[in-house]
């Protein structure tokens, strides 16, 4: 979209701007102001290279919007103020598509594709035909209606002839800009189509929140994305960080305007190139244009390989005859056009049937319900059971014993149940009655406010303690090995173990009478055992199992404090002073030690010998690393994440869980995700690789 010239013009006007102190702004530069803001939006949300900060472009950003309250009658349609939500949305209404959004016909091997191409060939009377093949995009549809360079509609599918008019939510979109140089092609008015998506990293990031808020996670980016785009409030689908790619032109209305200085593409990879040069996020580069259809399959067996390792989700791929002017001649069915055909990649979904529904008891007393289904073959994996998260999740989906589910497996994501087909039912389906009692101890079961998940609030529950010692013997918390799940559950079965602390009581000679344990066995489990005693205090905290504590936050305790015992002592208030400790942490923490149970639980470990306190081998020693902090992202070749964290932290220096301010150094390794993305907006967060860290610790005298 932006020349070298019009980049270092652009960035030059950025800076003089940002250097002053302040900003002032007239309808002199109140244009120019504009420009630099739609630049940097487009560098940003198109080309994820941005250049400057987001509190240099929220100073830039604030002084138009100053401007604009003062003078009213400023304010343009495409300014960058007019994206922001005015609030809610009384309602969708209806709009027409200027053309009807046609479905693609779909094919699911090369044969169709021949067949497909034969028939086109026949049409056309060529030997060859030059296509152009492009992400299938797993998205929401959009329609968009541009006139005069505005934006001025954007539209949901809806049922292809008539879509819901979402435009104030579409205006939320960065990648979607709301003015575009369509005048410069000779056009007036056009309609551009796409698809509205949320991104890999963002999904995860979005379910990861609704985690947060004891909330079932959505099963795709898809159901994500779609479901954005129908909130009424149009402030919370600008925090959605939803995405746009426009793919195809539908309608064109020449202008008579005197200022065309660039043809009409004649070609659908043109019109993707107009597209991206215009501002848009198209498959310019994504799209490939090949000569035959032998070509076609041979770039899809490619590119279906390389799947999962793309930043969004796809299903396939879209082949278009390249030519617009073939396309016309080529027409349409009433169903779809004959010019173009969508290759399905293998099936991510699958049905089944919903044969069970069994609760399991987790160490923090959340039931859980998990599906029993028919096995199935999804994305490569046979499916036999699926965590259906929690009783509203159960009446959200309106999932009944006996019912045809539909499934979907994306990547390498855990399966989730889609829907219910409840168009299938015979009437012999039973409704799912949630216990109102632990299916293991048989406790009342209590929710929490505010929470989606029911407990088991007996901390003795069998289901509970089992859990409970799984989770302190495993690898990340006092790493016992030989130890393992198996034989937790074998060992608490036959009473060789009861609880935490009796791990500690176990012998040769309790241990030698079990099949399957040799005197080598034994010999290495009771090492492990012992020790595990001497284990840093940040790994015994974690192993306690404490509701919202994991590694990071369990090095944080550790930190400050001398010995465990220590925690008992802070208030809920004390404890929120902590770095990283937020409320409910803070209060899960605070409830822990207040427990009589633990704190007996603790003194027996203690008598067991097992070490309390903060002590040299915890690695928080004085070295060249005192007073920095470190966080790590993306995949290590060289160290273990684990080993990497421990020499800071023997140096002196701090893990923290997240990217902030107070963050010094980001050690980025492979595929290295949002948090690099998020320290490149903080100037004094140092990026360094995973070299630049090793050569840290050489100089630091340990490699």
């Amino acid at each position: 979209m932006y020349t070298t010239n019009q980049t270092k013009k652009l960035q030059a006007a950025t800076i003089s701007w940002l250097a002053e102190k302040d900003m002032v702004v007239n309808a002199g530069n109140i244009e120019e102001l504009r420009d630099i803001l739609r630049f940097h939006e487009y560098r940003y949300y198109v080309l994820n290279d941005n250049l400057i900060q987001d509190p240099e472009y929220d100073r830039l950003y604030k002084a138009l919007e100053k401007y604009e309250e003062a003078y009213p009658a400023s304010v343009t349609k495409n300014s960058p103020t007019q994206r922001v939500g005015a609030g809610l949305i009384k309602d969708f209404p209806k709009r027409q598509h200027l053309v009807p959004m046609l479905s693609l016909e779909n094919s699911y091997n090369a044969e169709d594709l021949y067949d497909w191409d034969r028939k086109a060939r026949e049409l056309s009377g060529l030997d060859m035909i030059e296509y152009c093949a492009e992400p299938k995009f797993d998205g929401a549809s959009i329609s968009l209606i541009y006139e005069d360079d505005l934006l001025l509609t954007g539209t949901t599918r809806g049922d292809g002839e008539v879509g819901d008019d979402i435009t104030p939510n579409i205006r939320q979109i960065r990648s979607v800009p709301l003015s575009a140089a369509f005048s410069s092609y000779g056009i007036q008015q056009i309609e551009v189509r796409g698809e509205v998506m949320l991104n890999k990293k963002n999904f995860e990031k979005y379910n990861a929140g609704l985690a947060e808020e004891g909330l079932p996670p959505l099963a795709n980016p898809r159901n994500a994305a779609a479901g954005s785009l129908r909130i009424k409030d149009t402030r919370e689908v600008a925090k959605r960080n939803l995405e746009a790619f426009l793919y195809h032109v539908s309608y064109i209305t020449d202008s008579d305007h005197k200022d065309q200085t660039n043809d009409e593409p004649t070609t659908h990879s043109g019109m993707l190139e107009m597209l991206w040069q215009l501002g848009f996020k198209s498959p310019q580069k994504e799209m490939k244009v090949l000569k035959g259809i032998d070509a076609v399959i041979k770039h899809i067996e490619d590119y279906e390989n390389l799947r999962d390792t793309l930043p969004y989700e796809i299903d396939g791929i879209v082949i278009k005859v390249n030519d617009l002017a073939l396309q016309d001649r080529l027409g349409i069915t009433s169903h779809h056009p004959r010019w173009a055909i969508a290759y399905k990649f293998k099936a991510r979904q699958a049905t089944s049937k919903l044969l069970d529904v069994e609760y399991q008891v987790g160490r923090t007393g959340a039931v859980t319900p998990v599906a029993k289904i028919q096995p199935v073959q999804v994305g490569g994996v046979t499916v036999g059971s699926i965590s259906i998260h929690n009783e509203d999740y159960i009446r959200e989906k309106d999932l009944r014993l006996g019912d045809q589910i539909l499934i979907e497996r994306s990547g390498d994501v855990i399966p989730q149940i889609v829907r219910s087909l409840p168009e299938l039912r015979t009437g012999g389906e039973k409704i799912i009655k949630y216990p109102t009692h632990c299916p293991v101890c048989g406790d009342q079961l209590v929710k929490p406010e505010g929470e989606a998940v029911w407990r088991c609030v007996n901390i003795n529950c069998e289901a509970q303690v089992v859990e409970r010692i799984i989770h302190f013997v495993s690898k990340d918390a006092m790493d016992i090995r030989s130890f393992g799940e198996a034989n937790v559950r074998k060992f608490y079965d036959l009473g060789l173990i009861k609880d935490i602390p009796s791990i500690y009581d176990l012998s040769g000679e309790s241990l030698q009478q079990l099949e399957g344990f040799g005197a080598k066995s034994i010999e290495n489990l009771l090492q492990a055992i012992e020790a595990s005693k001497i284990q840093p205090l940040h790994r015994l905290i974690y192993a306690l199992g404490i509701r919202y504590v994991g590694e990071t936050t369990g090095k944080t305790l550790a930190q400050a404090v001398n010995n465990i015992f220590d925690l008992a002592t802070f208030t809920d208030e004390q404890l929120k002073q902590i770095d990283d400790v937020g409320v409910k942490v803070a209060r899960s923490i605070f409830e822990f030690f207040q427990n009589e149970d633990n704190t007996r639980m603790l003194a027996k470990l203690q008598a067991a010998g097992v070490v309390m306190e903060r002590t040299k081998s915890a690695g928080f020693t004085e070295g060249g690393f005192s007073g920095q902090t470190f966080l790590f992202t993306g995949t290590l070749n060289k160290l273990k994440r684990s080993e990497a964290e421990d020499q800071v932290e023997k140096k002196g220096g701090k893990i923290l869980s997240g990217v902030s301010s107070k963050l010094n150094y980001l050690i980025v390794g492979d595929d290295a995700g949002s948090k690099l993305e998020k320290a490149k907006k903080i100037p004094a967060i140092k990026i360094l690789s995973e070299d630049d860290f090793l050569n840290m610790i050489g100089i630091a005298g340990d490699k």
